[in-house]
């Protein structure tokens, strides 16, 4: 028999503008029952219907032993940060789903649980489909209104830690393009100087036309030298592909031994 969390927790936090407590507990109730995963991630990511609205919810893994203490006393969740970025970035003109709700379950001495939910963005792709999907048309078109919308995420001072090709979802429209972005828990807010914002771009992809594409038009819009600019986001990406091989090679090894 499933035991709702919330029984065995000490106390919790829950913050949303339009949803009460209860209606949060049926959306936690449809989340454990929806097989409709998102994604193949360490936290567990579902869409669940609700009241007529298609909702996305992201239950974060309970923390290590350290992390319970520091997310109850010290720092605030990756629950509380998605749901408190959402909001940053709507307010800035930034596009991401529409945020709903973020839910704290503790304990006495630690942090346990937490739930984020927003609403389901529609959209076409991803920008990792863009990179591998020959299929997709306009490729070129979709970079530079990528490279417009970070420049204006940079210009907001917005860094975001994981602008990964998974966390960049794509619409097309009779206006454009509109991009959304998600997994937001980890972002930085200062004035970004720009080898930071050249960095910014390092995960995206393994191809360098495409940092090409980007350098370009990041450059005509930041008043850059444009073979100077590519040639520092490319830097970044090798040397962010290297390390990241690397790191796969340790963890191989490392398995080899246990």
């Amino acid at each position: 028999m499933h035991i709702k969390p919330e029984r065995i927790m000490r106390s919790e936090i829950f913050v949303s503008s339009t949803l009460s407590r209860k209606q949060f507990q049926n959306i936690l109730e449809l989340f454990h029952e929806s097989n409709r995963k998102l994604g193949d991630d360490r936290n567990e990511i579902k869409i669940v219907e609700f009241e007529n609205r298609r909702l996305v919810v992201k239950s974060f893994k309970v923390p290590n032993i350290v992390n319970q203490i520091a997310y109850r006393f010290f720092r605030k969740s990756k629950a509380e940060r998605s749901y408190l970025n959402a909001i940053y970035l709507k307010n800035n003109g930034i596009g991401t789903p529409e945020p709903v709700a973020y839910l704290e379950q503790r304990r006495a001495v630690g942090f346990y649980k937490s739930y984020y939910v927003s609403e389901y963005a529609s959209h076409d792709f991803t920008f990792r489909e863009l990179i591998h999907d020959d299929s997709i048309e306009n490729k070129i078109e979709i970079l530079e209104s990528f490279t417009q919308f970070v420049y204006r995420m940079h210009e907001a001072q917005i860094y975001f830690l994981d602008n990964s090709p998974g966390n960049t979802l794509i619409s097309i429209n009779e206006s454009g393009y509109k991009f959304y972005l998600v997994d937001l828990n980890r972002m930085k807010f200062y004035d970004i100087p720009v080898e930071d914002r050249l960095k910014n771009f390092e995960r995206l992809s393994p191809q360098k036309w495409m940092y090409e594409i980007m350098g370009d038009k990041y450059a005509e819009l930041a008043g850059l030298d444009e073979d100077q600019t590519i040639q520092t986001m490319w830097h970044h990406a090798e040397k962010f592909r290297q390390y990241f091989q690397n790191k796969k090679r340790l963890k191989k090894k490392f398995k080899k031994f246990i």
